[in-house]
């Protein structure tokens, strides 16, 4: 497995790589946010340890600008923040992050939540072999491809990652049931997930962009206020 570090302090960018290479995962180090952002069209790494204090770049910018990037692979990315406080882990988790680790940390913690991360990848290829179709809309877990009805009876194939085929795949497979943000966190990263369950709202807003008319009053994925969500396609 390929990871990017991305740390401007070089002792502890050091003693990531180190740790890291010690358990067999190949590093490579960007020491500000536009090193890291060209490092990651050319190698695509499967993993970013991202910290959010970075010269000519900041973390948060990184973070959005992977995310809107269309690539082969969509990186897990694993947020540093010295602060600690609520507010920076909510708004790293909202561009895209998908865990966090406050520093300092120790080795023993770092290679725990990577792993984790690293599993999850795991836990998308075992989908049963299956299709699923609504009014709108055709998942074929089988070949991995979403597809969209148009109303000229044409079909489009939706770009989406592996968590939001995965966040789709679910909703499809059980139409008007209402997940729980736990529920859903179980359902797809089980028992590995370490973070915050407002992770699955960032997810949930990224897929709306891609399946709405209107994100801003949803047709397909509906908000269930104090409890979560479910999906409607008649």
């Amino acid at each position: 497995m390929n990871i990017l570090i991305v740390e401007d302090a070089p002792e502890i960018a050091n003693l990531i790589q180190e740790t890291l290479e010690r358990e067999s995962f190949i590093c490579q180090i960007a020491s500000d946010g536009l090193a890291a952002l060209e490092l990651f069209k050319r190698q695509q790494p499967d993993l970013i340890i991202l910290d959010l204090m970075l010269p000519k770049l900041d973390g948060l910018e990184v973070c959005t600008r992977i995310r809107q990037t269309s690539t082969n692979k969509d990186p897990y990315i694993l947020m540093l923040t010295a602060k600690g406080e609520a507010i920076d882990r909510v708004i790293g988790l909202s561009t895209g992050a998908d865990d966090y680790l406050v520093k300092p940390f120790s080795p023993i913690e770092l290679v725990a939540r990577v792993r984790a991360l690293l599993r999850r990848s795991l836990r998308h290829g075992g989908q049963p072999k299956n299709v699923y179709q609504t009014a709108h809309f055709i998942v074929d877990l089988d070949r991995h491809i979403a597809t969209r009805k148009l109303d000229n009876e044409s079909e489009e194939t939706l770009e989406l990652t592996t968590l939001e085929f995965s966040l789709l795949s679910t909703f499809m497979s059980y139409p008007g049931r209402v997940w729980s943000r736990s529920q859903l966190i179980e359902k797809l990263w089980g028992d590995d997930f370490f973070g915050d369950e407002r992770v699955v709202d960032t997810h949930i807003r990224r897929l709306r962009k891609k399946i709405e008319p209107d994100t801003a009053n949803p047709t397909f994925i509906k908000t269930v206020v104090g409890i979560g969500y479910k999906f409607e396609d008649n």
